[in-house]
Protein backbone atom coordinates (compact mmCIF):
# COMPACT_ATOMS: atom_id res chain seq x y z
CA UNK A 1 0.00 0.00 0.00
CA UNK A 2 1.27 3.46 -0.85
CA UNK A 3 1.55 5.89 2.05
CA UNK A 4 2.25 9.62 2.16
CA UNK A 5 4.59 11.20 4.69
CA UNK A 6 5.23 14.92 5.22
CA UNK A 7 8.25 16.61 6.83
CA UNK A 8 8.62 20.39 7.27
CA UNK A 9 12.23 21.58 7.44
CA UNK A 10 13.67 24.84 8.77
CA UNK A 11 17.14 24.11 7.40
CA UNK A 12 18.25 26.98 5.18
CA UNK A 13 20.93 24.87 3.48
CA UNK A 14 19.08 23.48 0.46
CA UNK A 15 22.26 21.70 -0.66
CA UNK A 16 21.88 19.21 2.20
CA UNK A 17 18.62 18.04 0.65
CA UNK A 18 20.39 17.38 -2.65
CA UNK A 19 23.17 15.47 -0.89
CA UNK A 20 20.65 13.32 0.95
CA UNK A 21 18.90 12.40 -2.27
CA UNK A 22 22.08 11.60 -4.22
CA UNK A 23 24.41 10.09 -1.59
CA UNK A 24 24.10 7.36 1.00
CA UNK A 25 23.18 8.39 4.56
CA UNK A 26 23.00 6.60 7.89
CA UNK A 27 19.34 6.03 8.72
CA UNK A 28 19.85 6.46 12.48
CA UNK A 29 22.03 9.59 12.59
CA UNK A 30 20.97 10.99 9.18
CA UNK A 31 24.59 11.79 8.43
CA UNK A 32 26.38 11.01 5.13
CA UNK A 33 28.38 7.78 4.91
CA UNK A 34 32.00 8.22 3.80
CA UNK A 35 34.28 5.70 2.11
CA UNK A 36 37.85 4.87 3.14
CA UNK A 37 39.06 8.02 1.33
CA UNK A 38 36.64 10.27 3.23
CA UNK A 39 34.41 10.94 0.21
CA UNK A 40 30.65 10.67 -0.17
CA UNK A 41 29.27 7.38 -1.51
CA UNK A 42 26.71 7.81 -4.34
CA UNK A 43 23.45 5.90 -4.03
CA UNK A 44 23.31 2.77 -6.16
CA UNK A 45 19.98 3.50 -7.80
CA UNK A 46 18.16 6.81 -7.98
CA UNK A 47 16.40 8.96 -10.58
CA UNK A 48 16.11 12.71 -10.03
CA UNK A 49 14.26 15.39 -11.99
CA UNK A 50 13.23 18.97 -11.33
CA UNK A 51 10.08 21.05 -11.86
CA UNK A 52 10.48 24.83 -12.33
CA UNK A 53 14.20 24.38 -11.64
CA UNK A 54 17.28 22.41 -12.61
CA UNK A 55 17.73 19.50 -10.17
CA UNK A 56 21.46 20.18 -9.77
CA UNK A 57 21.05 23.94 -9.12
CA UNK A 58 17.99 23.60 -6.90
CA UNK A 59 19.71 25.19 -3.90
CA UNK A 60 20.88 28.32 -5.75
CA UNK A 61 17.53 28.89 -7.47
CA UNK A 62 15.67 28.60 -4.16
CA UNK A 63 17.95 31.17 -2.53
CA UNK A 64 17.47 33.55 -5.46
CA UNK A 65 13.68 33.31 -5.21
CA UNK A 66 13.80 33.84 -1.44
CA UNK A 67 15.94 36.94 -1.90
CA UNK A 68 13.56 38.27 -4.58
CA UNK A 69 10.55 38.21 -2.24
CA UNK A 70 12.56 38.68 0.99
CA UNK A 71 11.17 35.50 2.49
CA UNK A 72 12.75 32.60 4.42
CA UNK A 73 15.27 34.96 6.02
CA UNK A 74 14.45 34.11 9.65
CA UNK A 75 15.84 30.99 11.31
CA UNK A 76 12.41 29.84 12.56
CA UNK A 77 10.71 29.91 9.15
CA UNK A 78 9.95 26.69 7.30
CA UNK A 79 12.29 26.65 4.30
CA UNK A 80 11.15 23.48 2.51
CA UNK A 81 8.54 20.73 2.59
CA UNK A 82 9.47 17.09 2.05
CA UNK A 83 6.80 14.63 0.89
CA UNK A 84 7.60 10.91 0.64
CA UNK A 85 5.46 8.45 -1.34
CA UNK A 86 6.31 4.92 -0.25
CA UNK A 87 4.90 2.12 -2.39
CA UNK A 88 4.08 -1.40 -1.23
CA UNK A 89 6.98 -3.86 -1.73
CA UNK A 90 4.47 -6.28 -3.32
CA UNK A 91 3.96 -3.88 -6.23
CA UNK A 92 7.44 -4.69 -7.56
CA UNK A 93 6.66 -8.36 -8.20
CA UNK A 94 2.88 -8.41 -8.57
CA UNK A 95 2.22 -5.16 -10.50
CA UNK A 96 5.50 -4.55 -12.31
CA UNK A 97 6.48 -1.38 -10.47
CA UNK A 98 9.97 -0.20 -11.47
CA UNK A 99 12.04 2.83 -10.58
CA UNK A 100 11.30 4.45 -13.93
CA UNK A 101 7.56 3.93 -13.55
CA UNK A 102 7.60 5.24 -9.96
CA UNK A 103 9.52 8.33 -11.11
CA UNK A 104 6.94 8.93 -13.82
CA UNK A 105 4.10 8.65 -11.31
CA UNK A 106 5.95 10.94 -8.90
CA UNK A 107 6.42 13.59 -11.58
CA UNK A 108 2.72 13.39 -12.46
CA UNK A 109 1.75 13.74 -8.81
CA UNK A 110 4.12 16.69 -8.27
CA UNK A 111 2.94 18.54 -11.41
CA UNK A 112 -0.66 18.13 -10.30
CA UNK A 113 -0.20 19.32 -6.72
CA UNK A 114 3.01 21.42 -6.64
CA UNK A 115 3.24 22.94 -10.11
CA UNK A 116 3.71 26.41 -8.61
CA UNK A 117 6.84 25.54 -6.59
CA UNK A 118 10.46 24.74 -7.30
CA UNK A 119 10.36 20.99 -6.89
CA UNK A 120 12.77 18.07 -6.73
CA UNK A 121 11.41 14.60 -7.55
CA UNK A 122 13.76 11.73 -6.74
CA UNK A 123 13.05 7.98 -6.73
CA UNK A 124 15.05 5.56 -4.59
CA UNK A 125 14.96 1.85 -5.36
CA UNK A 126 16.81 0.61 -2.26
CA UNK A 127 14.06 1.33 0.24
CA UNK A 128 14.23 2.76 3.74
CA UNK A 129 16.57 0.79 6.02
CA UNK A 130 17.36 -1.55 3.08
CA UNK A 131 13.75 -2.76 3.02
CA UNK A 132 13.65 -2.82 -0.79
CA UNK A 133 10.42 -0.87 -1.27
CA UNK A 134 10.47 1.79 -3.99
CA UNK A 135 9.71 5.29 -2.72
CA UNK A 136 9.61 8.78 -4.22
CA UNK A 137 10.92 11.93 -2.53
CA UNK A 138 9.22 15.22 -3.45
CA UNK A 139 10.97 18.29 -2.03
CA UNK A 140 9.52 21.75 -2.65
CA UNK A 141 10.70 25.23 -1.74
CA UNK A 142 8.24 26.64 0.78
CA UNK A 143 8.00 29.86 -1.27
CA UNK A 144 5.65 29.77 -4.26
CA UNK A 145 7.16 30.79 -7.62
CA UNK A 146 4.10 31.00 -9.91
CA UNK A 147 0.40 31.81 -9.59
CA UNK A 148 -2.02 28.91 -9.80
CA UNK A 149 -5.77 28.57 -10.01
CA UNK A 150 -7.42 28.71 -6.62
CA UNK A 151 -8.80 25.38 -5.35
CA UNK A 152 -11.39 24.57 -2.72
CA UNK A 153 -8.85 23.34 -0.17
CA UNK A 154 -6.96 26.66 -0.27
CA UNK A 155 -8.35 28.58 2.69
CA UNK A 156 -6.00 31.47 3.53
CA UNK A 157 -6.51 35.08 2.42
CA UNK A 158 -3.68 37.57 2.88
CA UNK A 159 -4.34 40.38 5.36
CA UNK A 160 -2.24 42.88 3.42
CA UNK A 161 -1.12 42.35 -0.15
CA UNK A 162 2.33 43.47 -1.30
CA UNK A 163 2.84 46.36 -3.70
CA UNK A 164 1.35 45.58 -7.11
CA UNK A 165 -0.64 42.56 -5.92
CA UNK A 166 -4.00 41.84 -7.50
CA UNK A 167 -7.20 42.68 -5.66
CA UNK A 168 -10.54 40.88 -5.76
CA UNK A 169 -13.78 42.49 -6.90
CA UNK A 170 -14.68 43.24 -3.27
CA UNK A 171 -11.41 45.06 -2.66
CA UNK A 172 -9.93 42.37 -0.44
CA UNK A 173 -6.45 41.00 -0.89
CA UNK A 174 -5.95 38.08 -3.22
CA UNK A 175 -5.84 34.56 -1.72
CA UNK A 176 -2.26 33.89 -0.66
CA UNK A 177 -2.49 30.10 -1.05
CA UNK A 178 -2.51 30.45 -4.83
CA UNK A 179 -0.30 33.50 -5.52
CA UNK A 180 3.41 33.79 -6.18
CA UNK A 181 5.53 35.22 -3.38
CA UNK A 182 3.54 33.50 -0.64
CA UNK A 183 4.44 30.33 1.23
CA UNK A 184 3.11 26.79 1.11
CA UNK A 185 0.57 26.13 3.85
CA UNK A 186 -0.41 22.53 4.57
CA UNK A 187 -3.85 22.72 6.14
CA UNK A 188 -6.06 19.79 7.10
CA UNK A 189 -8.11 20.10 3.90
CA UNK A 190 -4.93 20.35 1.83
CA UNK A 191 -3.58 17.12 3.36
CA UNK A 192 -6.87 15.34 2.68
CA UNK A 193 -6.63 16.47 -0.95
CA UNK A 194 -3.06 15.16 -1.25
CA UNK A 195 -4.00 11.78 0.24
CA UNK A 196 -7.03 11.45 -2.00
CA UNK A 197 -4.94 12.35 -5.03
CA UNK A 198 -2.43 9.62 -4.16
CA UNK A 199 -5.17 7.02 -3.65
CA UNK A 200 -6.73 7.89 -7.02
CA UNK A 201 -3.33 7.57 -8.69
CA UNK A 202 -2.67 4.14 -7.19
CA UNK A 203 -6.15 2.84 -8.00
CA UNK A 204 -5.75 3.97 -11.59
CA UNK A 205 -2.40 2.17 -11.89
CA UNK A 206 -3.77 -0.95 -10.10
CA UNK A 207 -1.26 -0.69 -7.23
CA UNK A 208 -1.80 -1.81 -3.65
CA UNK A 209 -3.48 0.97 -1.72
CA UNK A 210 -5.09 1.40 1.71
CA UNK A 211 -7.56 4.05 2.83
CA UNK A 212 -5.33 6.94 3.90
CA UNK A 213 -8.31 9.00 5.12
CA UNK A 214 -9.36 6.46 7.77
CA UNK A 215 -8.01 7.13 11.29
CA UNK A 216 -5.13 4.92 12.31
CA UNK A 217 -5.79 2.38 15.06
CA UNK A 218 -2.17 2.76 16.17
CA UNK A 219 -0.40 6.06 15.63
CA UNK A 220 3.41 5.93 15.59
CA UNK A 221 5.20 9.22 15.03
CA UNK A 222 8.51 9.51 13.21
CA UNK A 223 10.23 10.41 16.48
CA UNK A 224 8.83 7.36 18.25
CA UNK A 225 9.78 5.10 15.33
CA UNK A 226 13.43 6.18 15.39
CA UNK A 227 13.53 6.01 19.19
CA UNK A 228 12.36 2.41 18.99
CA UNK A 229 15.01 1.56 16.41
CA UNK A 230 17.77 3.11 18.50
CA UNK A 231 16.54 1.33 21.61
CA UNK A 232 16.37 -2.01 19.80
CA UNK A 233 19.90 -1.55 18.49
CA UNK A 234 21.26 -0.85 21.99
CA UNK A 235 19.32 -3.80 23.40
CA UNK A 236 20.78 -6.16 20.77
CA UNK A 237 24.31 -5.01 21.61
CA UNK A 238 23.68 -5.52 25.33
CA UNK A 239 22.27 -9.01 24.69
CA UNK A 240 25.35 -9.98 22.70
CA UNK A 241 27.53 -8.99 25.64
CA UNK A 242 25.32 -10.98 28.03
CA UNK A 243 25.53 -14.05 25.79
CA UNK A 244 29.30 -13.69 25.61
CA UNK A 245 29.40 -13.76 29.42
CA UNK A 246 27.30 -16.94 29.45
CA UNK A 247 24.25 -15.38 31.11
CA UNK A 248 20.57 -15.82 30.09
CA UNK A 249 18.76 -13.05 28.21
CA UNK A 250 15.72 -11.54 29.86
CA UNK A 251 14.32 -9.37 27.06
CA UNK A 252 14.78 -9.40 23.29
CA UNK A 253 12.24 -6.79 22.10
CA UNK A 254 12.55 -3.11 23.03
CA UNK A 255 9.41 -1.17 23.96
CA UNK A 256 9.06 2.59 23.99
CA UNK A 257 6.98 4.30 26.65
CA UNK A 258 4.01 4.58 24.30
CA UNK A 259 4.30 0.93 23.24
CA UNK A 260 4.21 -0.17 26.87
CA UNK A 261 1.16 1.98 27.56
CA UNK A 262 -0.66 0.69 24.48
CA UNK A 263 -0.15 -2.95 25.45
CA UNK A 264 -1.11 -2.25 29.08
CA UNK A 265 -4.29 -0.39 28.09
CA UNK A 266 -5.39 -3.00 25.58
CA UNK A 267 -4.78 -5.89 27.99
CA UNK A 268 -6.58 -4.14 30.85
CA UNK A 269 -9.55 -3.06 28.74
CA UNK A 270 -10.22 -6.63 27.56
CA UNK A 271 -10.48 -8.02 31.12
CA UNK A 272 -12.36 -5.08 32.68
CA UNK A 273 -16.09 -4.44 32.91
CA UNK A 274 -16.07 -0.92 34.35
CA UNK A 275 -13.91 2.13 34.43
CA UNK A 276 -13.09 1.62 38.10
CA UNK A 277 -11.95 -1.94 37.45
CA UNK A 278 -9.91 -0.78 34.45
CA UNK A 279 -8.25 1.94 36.54
CA UNK A 280 -7.46 -0.49 39.38
CA UNK A 281 -6.00 -3.12 37.03
CA UNK A 282 -3.75 -0.58 35.32
CA UNK A 283 -2.34 0.59 38.65
CA UNK A 284 -1.85 -2.81 40.27
CA UNK A 285 -0.54 -4.82 37.33
CA UNK A 286 1.25 -2.23 35.17
CA UNK A 287 1.92 0.60 37.64
CA UNK A 288 0.10 3.07 35.39
CA UNK A 289 -2.13 5.80 36.81
CA UNK A 290 -5.29 6.72 34.92
CA UNK A 291 -6.40 10.34 35.22
CA UNK A 292 -9.75 11.67 33.99
CA UNK A 293 -10.21 15.39 33.48
CA UNK A 294 -13.33 16.78 31.80
CA UNK A 295 -14.08 13.43 30.23
CA UNK A 296 -10.57 13.04 28.78
CA UNK A 297 -8.28 10.19 29.68
CA UNK A 298 -4.56 10.55 30.34
CA UNK A 299 -1.98 8.04 31.56
CA UNK A 300 1.09 8.36 33.78
CA UNK A 301 3.69 5.68 34.44
CA UNK A 302 5.32 5.79 37.86
CA UNK A 303 8.82 5.86 36.33
CA UNK A 304 7.98 8.75 33.98
CA UNK A 305 7.26 12.43 34.55
CA UNK A 306 5.22 13.24 31.44
CA UNK A 307 1.49 12.54 31.33
CA UNK A 308 0.37 11.11 27.98
CA UNK A 309 -3.17 11.90 26.77
CA UNK A 310 -5.11 9.11 25.11
CA UNK A 311 -5.03 10.98 21.79
CA UNK A 312 -1.26 10.51 21.53
CA UNK A 313 -1.72 6.75 21.65
CA UNK A 314 -4.49 6.76 18.99
CA UNK A 315 -6.24 3.75 20.46
CA UNK A 316 -9.80 2.84 19.54
CA UNK A 317 -11.08 2.24 23.07
CA UNK A 318 -14.74 1.33 22.46
CA UNK A 319 -15.05 -0.33 25.87
CA UNK A 320 -13.92 2.75 27.77
CA UNK A 321 -16.25 4.96 25.75
CA UNK A 322 -19.16 2.64 26.54
CA UNK A 323 -18.26 2.75 30.25
CA UNK A 324 -18.38 6.56 30.25
CA UNK A 325 -21.63 6.69 28.28
CA UNK A 326 -23.35 4.07 30.46
CA UNK A 327 -22.31 5.95 33.59
CA UNK A 328 -23.78 9.19 32.29
CA UNK A 329 -27.03 7.48 31.21
CA UNK A 330 -27.41 5.81 34.61
CA UNK A 331 -26.83 9.13 36.34
CA UNK A 332 -29.50 10.80 34.22
CA UNK A 333 -31.99 8.02 34.99
CA UNK A 334 -31.42 8.30 38.74
CA UNK A 335 -31.80 12.06 38.72
CA UNK A 336 -35.31 13.34 39.29
CA UNK A 337 -36.44 16.62 37.81
CA UNK A 338 -37.03 19.36 40.34
CA UNK A 339 -39.14 22.46 39.68
CA UNK A 340 -37.36 25.77 39.44
CA UNK A 341 -37.71 27.98 42.48
CA UNK A 342 -38.97 30.96 40.53
CA UNK A 343 -40.57 32.94 43.35
CA UNK A 344 -37.52 33.11 45.69
CA UNK A 345 -35.35 33.87 42.70
CA UNK A 346 -37.53 36.83 41.70
CA UNK A 347 -37.56 38.04 45.29
CA UNK A 348 -33.77 37.96 45.45
CA UNK A 349 -33.60 39.83 42.18
CA UNK A 350 -35.95 42.58 43.40
CA UNK A 351 -34.07 42.95 46.68
CA UNK A 352 -30.81 43.59 44.85
CA UNK A 353 -32.08 46.55 42.82
CA UNK A 354 -31.50 49.22 45.43
CA UNK A 355 -28.48 48.67 47.62
CA UNK A 356 -25.71 47.54 45.17
CA UNK A 357 -24.22 48.77 41.90
CA UNK A 358 -25.59 47.29 38.70
CA UNK A 359 -22.55 45.13 37.85
CA UNK A 360 -22.52 43.67 41.38
CA UNK A 361 -26.26 42.98 41.19
CA UNK A 362 -25.77 41.05 37.95
CA UNK A 363 -23.07 38.84 39.45
CA UNK A 364 -25.14 38.16 42.54
CA UNK A 365 -28.22 37.36 40.47
CA UNK A 366 -26.23 34.86 38.37
CA UNK A 367 -24.90 33.19 41.54
CA UNK A 368 -28.44 32.83 42.88
CA UNK A 369 -29.58 31.30 39.61
CA UNK A 370 -26.72 28.80 39.53
CA UNK A 371 -27.16 27.81 43.18
CA UNK A 372 -30.85 27.00 42.66
CA UNK A 373 -30.37 25.04 39.43
CA UNK A 374 -27.22 23.08 40.37
CA UNK A 375 -29.26 20.23 41.89
CA UNK A 376 -30.90 19.40 38.55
Amino acid sequence: MAILKHIASKNANYAEIQRYLMFEHDEDTNKPILNENGKLIPRKGYIMDGINCDPFTFDMECRELNALYRKNESYDEIKSHHYIISFDPKDTDENGLTGERAQKLGMEYARKNFSDHQTLVCTHMDGHNKSGNIHVHIVINSLRKYDVERQGFMERVSASAPVGAKRTSTGRSAPCDSRAGYKHHLSKDYLIHLKQSLMDLCHREHLHQADLLAPAAKKVTDREYHAGRRGQKKLDERNRQILADGLPIRRTAFQTQKDFLRSAIEASAVSSCSREEFQKLLLEKYNVTLKVSRGRFSYLHRNEENILPAGCLALIMKKIISWSCSGKIQKLKNTEKKPLLVKPLMQNRNSLQTSHPIHYRKLLYQSCLSSQTCGL
